[in-house]
């Protein structure tokens, strides 16, 4: 099918395209239509139930509220809000301003509204209409932001001195998002990194590490202090935040040792105990998964953590690097009901095991072992994963880095490529059936001199690579070139430094398509259209920090075009350069980017304000999305991305088979 771009001048970014006319007007699609002023939801429609619907599965998600959210601008008040999993797709909404109607008819063609009379004292309702079903509600009542980024006050921790006698202060670092309290409107999980967190290749003491929970109006619900024998860095402290259970009230697990204190003060084991060596590594004394009530913070439950250390050197190393190389992460194993998932290892013996929260207990369901599976399933883990149904049964696989282990627990396949830093699944080319992965390497021996690969999620055949002669350290894919059918993936190429910006940005058919790329950390869907965004930051080298950016890839000077300057926010994780938290947090379906002020006494969260006319339902109802959202602070940070393709010339995606939790519906 033609590309719709191609047949119109329609603004991208302040730019705009001429190319031939189509052959017939029956060729637009989905997303030319939404550009047009039709809804997308209505454009092209798919009558395909989705993945888990085939199987006759529905899968439960949070019951979520509409998320109004107004910001002031220089065209009077710009609102976005939700469309939600299980609203019908003729839904209509209209816009109340201090009692008063403005919308004569429903909006059915978007989901955000500029109202240029709006001002800093207005009011806003949304009104949904067309539901039926008791589902036509009011939303609450919003006012306008000052700033295009909501402000929540954070309790920063004391300034504390760590074991040899050195000071050490705290800065807010990853956070992820769940309805803890079921009101149907997000709270933030928020992790407290001390500034002697260290990698584990390195030894030091560090700092307790700090779990906060904080409502959007900033009320702070309760802090978890994991105590001395969790020691701070990016590869220790996994934390999962989800409605494991199904009553629409969310819980956190994550790991936990003897002295960890829960919100009442419950200590866990001995609150005395100290287990650290003289290198401040801790590879003695007993390990624990706890999960905790979310709205209260509170231990619910308590289990050894499985796998054990055993023997520290045969994870890799002698001296505590590879032993506690941590993931986590959340699937819907059976198809319906989230299970959480902890692993140890990736670089030689990995170990994954899957648990389900059964009346308030941890349930194993069960455990894949390297050692059992067979030699060549060992190193093959990245820094992080990918969860989905690769499969199309209807229930979720882990794309554990090189290698994909089934709903069952078995192996589905293995690449043998080795480990690698950056993972990414999603439809990336919707010309293919089913998923793709694309991922970097950092073994040449084990990949074959290949920096990346881009291959069939469901069989790990590779369809096309990226060259390279040593680690590529950053990869990363999304449609940011609407002249190609499909997303763009880019890495560095050849003996290119893992930042460099000059690397091989290739087309999802594999065709190279220029050796300038853009930054290759993060992606969010921030403007108006399809195409995804860059968002990176301004690295101070000397001061350590990173002022949060995000840009348009421009496709014809090959170079970066800023659309966003967060000045007195900072990123997380060095030259990394992540949000705290990137998901679909307020408004509409287009992601909010969460970054701590630079002196981390609040979290912003920043919302487009440019107005789009794509509608699409929440991101956070798409359970590939949401369960990235939700292990996107583990490790290696990466971005999450939805099951369905977004991007120029996309269709309709499917309604999603889901369900709400704690309703029935």
């Amino acid at each position: 099918m033609p590309n719709p771009s191609k047949c119109s001048r329609l603004s991208r970014g302040g730019r705009a395209w001429k190319a031939a006319p189509l052959a017939a007007a029956a060729s637009l699609t989905a997303a030319a239509l939404a550009f047009t002023g039709l809804p997308l939801a209505q454009a092209n429609p798919v009558s395909d139930p989705g993945q888990a619907g085939k199987a006759g599965l529905q899968r439960q998600v949070e019951n979520l509220d509409r998320a109004p959210v107004a910001v002031l601008t220089d065209q009077g008040v710009t609102l976005g809000w939700r469309m939600l999993g299980l609203d019908k797709d003729s839904v209509g909404f209209h816009v109340i301003r201090d009692g008063i109607q403005l919308t004569e008819e429903p909006i059915r063609n978007t989901t955000t509204y500029v109202d240029p009379a709006g001002t800093a004292a207005s009011k806003y309702v949304i009104k949904t209409v067309g539901n039926g079903n008791g589902q036509d509600k009011l939303s609450a009542e919003v006012t306008p932001l000052a700033r295009n980024y909501l402000a929540i006050k954070l309790d920063k921790p004391a300034d504390g001195v760590s074991k040899d006698g050195k000071p050490y202060t705290y800065s807010a670092n990853d956070a992820s998002v769940a309805d803890l309290d079921g009101d149907g409107s997000y709270e933030i999980i928020q992790l407290w990194n001390p500034s002697n967190a260290q990698d584990n290749s390195k030894s030091g003491f560090t700092g307790n590490v700090y779990v906060d929970a904080y409502k959007m109006d900033g009320t702070k619900l309760w802090r978890i202090d994991l105590g001395h024998n969790i020691r701070a860095g990016a590869h220790y402290t996994q934390l999962l935040a989800y409605d494991f259970d199904g009553d629409g009230k969310a819980e956190v697990s994550m790991k936990t040792a003897d002295g960890t204190k829960d919100a009442a003060g419950t200590v866990i084991g001995d609150a005395a105990a100290d287990y650290r060596n003289s290198g401040g590594y801790v590879l003695a004394g007993p390990e624990f998964l706890t999960v905790f009530n979310g709205a209260t913070g509170t231990i619910m439950d308590t289990v050894p953590y499985d796998p054990p250390r055993g023997n520290v050197s045969s994870w890799g190393d002698g001296y505590g690097n590879r032993v506690d190389r941590f993931l986590a992460g959340v699937a819907y194993l059976d198809g319906e009901r989230p299970s959480m998932m902890f692993s140890r290892g990736y670089y030689t013996r990995a170990v994954v095991v899957t648990y389900d929260l059964v009346d308030g207990k941890l349930v194993k369901r069960w455990t894949f072992d390297s050692d059992i599976a067979g030699a060549e399933y060992k190193g093959q883990g990245n820094h992080n994963l990918s969860v989905a149904d690769v499969d199309q049964d209807g229930k979720d696989e882990f794309v554990f880095g090189s290698m994909t282990i089934d709903d069952d627990g078995t192996p589905l396949y293995n690449t043998k490529l080795g480990h690698g830093d950056t993972i990414h699944t999603s439809d990336w080319d919707p010309s293919r059936p089913g998923m793709e992965t694309f991922a970097v390497h950092e073994s040449m021996s084990q990949s074959g001199n290949r920096g990346a690969t881009f291959r069939d999620a469901a069989t790990g055949e590779v369809l096309w690579s990226i060259p390279a002669t040593r680690d590529t350290g950053r990869g990363a894919i999304g449609d940011i070139d609407p002249r190609h059918a499909g997303a763009e993936g880019w890495a560095v190429g050849g003996d290119a430094a893992w930042n460099s910006p000059v690397g091989y940005l290739m087309s999802a058919k594999g065709e190279r398509i220029s050796e300038k790329i853009p930054a290759a950390n993060f992606m969010a869907w921030w403007d108006g259209d399809l195409l995804r965004e860059i968002v990176d930051h301004d690295f101070d080298a000397v001061a350590g920090v990173g002022v949060p950016t995000v840009s348009k890839w421009n496709w014809e000077t090959e170079s970066s075009d800023r659309l966003l300057t967060a000045t007195g926010a900072r990123t997380n994780n060095h030259t990394k350069g992540n949000p705290s938290l990137q998901a679909d947090l307020l408004g509409d379906w287009r992601e909010e980017l969460a970054f701590p002020s630079s002196d981390s006494t609040e979290l912003r969260i920043y919302t487009s304000t440019s107005p789009t006319e794509v509608r699409l339902r929440t991101l956070m109802h798409d359970t590939v999305y949401r369960t990235a959202v939700a292990r996107e602070n583990v490790a290696y940070n990466q971005p999450p991305h939805p099951s369905f393709f977004i991007g120029e010339g996309m269709e309709t995606p499917a309604a999603p088979s889901v369900k709400y939790a704690g309703t029935g519906k």
